[in-house]
């Protein structure tokens, strides 16, 4: 994830006031919310594009050997983005060791899993997408600080619903109208007129 000049600006006074706290300007409390909210919305779509290529993925395997070529470019894509390879990724690049580039990933795949097993087996946690973090809801110095502290109003009593004294009716002078009126009959097609042959 890369941040702008401007997202740096308000990353850095964001850091600062989380370090010194001190009241905020408006528009610095409406900044921290919008860069929080761009961040958000980048870890989402991390997540739907890792989970597109995922599938991808799958689908590319569950084709070969005719996606061979598709399959590794995406497999070394994957890989790149910090996808773990799969027991079905092994055993898909095992068939396919006679190509050099499979054997090369292969290798590549049998490293990360080794790697993966002992951090497991270490008791250190694989790292994953970061978990959804709870929305920003106030920041020191920013609107509230601004208003006066405010009485709790009482709680509104709910109003009755609004009826109408008579129902509405059609008017009595406009007679009800018959099906035929409404639906009109089919009107079957003419048949063609025949030609006559002349003889």
């Amino acid at each position: 994830m890369a941040f702008g000049a401007d997202e740096l600006s308000v990353l850095r006074r964001a850091l600062a006031v989380a370090l010194h706290p001190a009241p905020l300007p408006n528009e610095d409390v409406r900044a921290c919310l919008a860069l929080a909210e761009s961040v958000d919305e980048a870890v989402r779509e991390a997540g739907r594009l890792r989970a597109f290529l995922q599938a991808d993925l799958a689908r590319y395997r569950e084709a070969l050997p005719g996606s061979l070529a598709g399959y590794l470019e995406l497999l070394q894509d994957a890989l790149a983005a910090g996808y773990r390879p799969r027991p079905d990724d092994l055993a898909a690049l095992r068939a396919l060791r006679a190509n050099p580039v499979a054997a090369a990933l292969l290798d590549r795949c049998r490293r990360l899993a080794d790697r993966s097993v002992r951090a497991h087996l270490a008791g250190v946690p694989a790292a994953t997408a970061p978990a959804p973090r709870t929305r920003l809801l106030a920041l020191p110095g920013g609107r509230a600080a601004d208003e006066p502290a405010k009485e709790p109003r009482e709680p509104r009593k709910p109003r009755e619903p609004h009826r109408p004294e008579k129902p509405e009716r059609p008017e009595k002078d406009r007679p009800m109208p018959k099906p035929s009126e409404v639906f009109p009959p089919r009107r079957r097609p003419a048949p063609p007129p025949e030609e006559r042959a002349a003889g």
